[in-house]
């Protein structure tokens, strides 16, 4: 296998950590909240937690990698997500649940950003969102795998074992990959070979002897419109994503009266269709790029028209009055929302310099996952007033909407300049 799709699979196995480690309290809620005495307000709250860490890690994990290489940064913080998922083992209140949740979330922060980062150099340009859309995927399979294996484990030997077993999991992968994996190409890659890769290689390589200074500042990509507009598309999907990871498994127990056993199987059914449209949604893009020659454009393309569809089928899924339908119209969501997921990295690496990708990402993650501190907590006081999970899926519809306006409207379709952001487009 070459080092560069090694690569891409140590980053799929750690975003199905990450993504275990997440769904494995959405999977076994019904437990903890009957142990800890939580109400669906309450439950809410817990979830949202978790996104308090991460959404601010992200941009602080995405700065930290422009500064020590994505490599390290993943060291640390999965080392530090996969210590306080085990710890969830030990909580024994609501406080001290809010407690290791904040701090597990700060752990995980980090992770996209420092995966587009790290892909970005050992890819060529017109692969690079095929690459990002492999190792994403991961993320979706550790959403349907997490149903059956917590489930199981919670029914059988209880819930605190199975926040055990994931953070076993995860210090197995960091030892591999601190033993495995470096930066960029080297010398003797083969990857390295390829013109564009060491070029860019170089490139960064020189720079680590030179201040940050040198490049365009930072604040000067955080005012463009493109990126705001991305940015808040992301939140769009995000806000689906994380009421979906949240509370689709308890609307399943508490509103279709699915068992805790049946329920754990059918919510593989949406994270599954997910897998394959993160994956796809990655190599759509770069195909529309290779056929068109605007990257830009073909990033916009995917974005606003699974972004459309996912919401309107969100919206219909809390309507409907069969709970085949509901999970059929979610499974669609889930695929078409993460059609979207590589691609808003892939305009960041069609428009902001290397140097600068890590801050970047960064802001655009921290942008996008403040929708995980609102739709938990959103959903649960929408729960606990209405009795009733509708209104909350509309709201997640209506919040995917405006992103793909966002992106329709703000996002221009200009191409890259040989094969390089044009940089003085940007500062403009």
């Amino acid at each position: 296998m070459k080092k560069s799709w090694f690569i891409v699979l140590m980053l799929f196995l750690a975003g199905a950590i990450s993504y275990m480690d997440r769904a494995a309290l959405s999977i076994a809620a019904p437990l903890i909240t009957k142990d800890l005495g939580l109400d669906p307000a309450q439950l809410g709250i817990v979830f949202s937690a978790f996104f308090v860490g991460y959404s601010l890690f992200c941009f602080v994990g995405g700065y930290a990698s422009d500064r020590f290489g994505a490599k390290r940064v993943l060291v640390a913080s999965m080392s530090l997500w996969s210590v306080f998922c085990g710890l969830t083992a030990g909580v024994f209140s609501m406080g001290s649940l809010l407690i290791v949740r904040v701090i597990f979330g700060a752990g995980e922060g980090p992770y996209a950003t420092c995966t587009n980062k790290m892909l970005n150099g050992w890819f060529e340009h017109r692969r690079q969102t095929t690459a990002v859309g492999f190792a994403n995927a991961g993320q979706q399979f550790g959403g349907a795998i997490a149903g059956p294996i917590v489930g199981m484990l919670a029914l059988h030997i209880g819930w605190r074992v199975s926040f055990i077993v994931i953070a076993l999991l995860g210090i197995v992968w960091v030892a591999t990959w601190a033993a495995t994996v470096t930066d960029r190409p080297g010398e003797h890659d083969v990857e390295s070979r390829n013109p564009e890769i060491a070029a860019r290689a170089d490139t960064r390589h020189a720079h680590t002897e030179k201040s940050l200074e040198s490049v365009t500042p930072l604040g000067t990509y955080l005012r463009n419109p493109q990126i705001l507009a991305t940015s808040f598309a992301f939140f769009g999907y995000a806000y689906i994503l994380y009421f979906f990871l949240s509370w689709f498994p308890s609307y399943l127990t508490m509103e279709r009266h699915l068992s805790i056993a049946s329920m754990s199987f059918v919510s593989v059914i949406p994270w599954a269709f997910g897998v394959v449209g993160v994956a796809l949604g990655g190599w759509v893009s770069d195909l529309l790029f290779r056929v068109t020659g605007n990257a830009l454009l073909s990033r916009k393309l995917v974005i606003v028209t699974s972004l459309l569809i996912s919401a309107a089928c969100v919206a219909i899924a809390g309507l409907s009055d069969s709970v085949n339908v509901a999970v059929a119209l979610m499974a669609i969501t889930v695929f078409f929302m993460n059609m979207t997921l590589g691609v808003y990295w892939g305009i960041i690496l069609d428009i902001v310099e290397p140097e600068r990708m890590g801050g970047v990402g960064g802001f655009m993650h921290f942008v996008a996952n403040t929708a995980g501190i609102l739709a938990p907590a959103v959903t649960g006081f929408l729960v606990q007033w209405t009795k009733l999970f509708q209104s909350a899926f509309v709201v997640s519809g209506a919040v995917a909407l405006a992103g793909a306006l966002a992106v329709a409207c703000f996002v221009r379709s200009k191409p890259r300049v040989d094969g390089v952001a044009d940089v003085r487009g940007i500062a403009a």
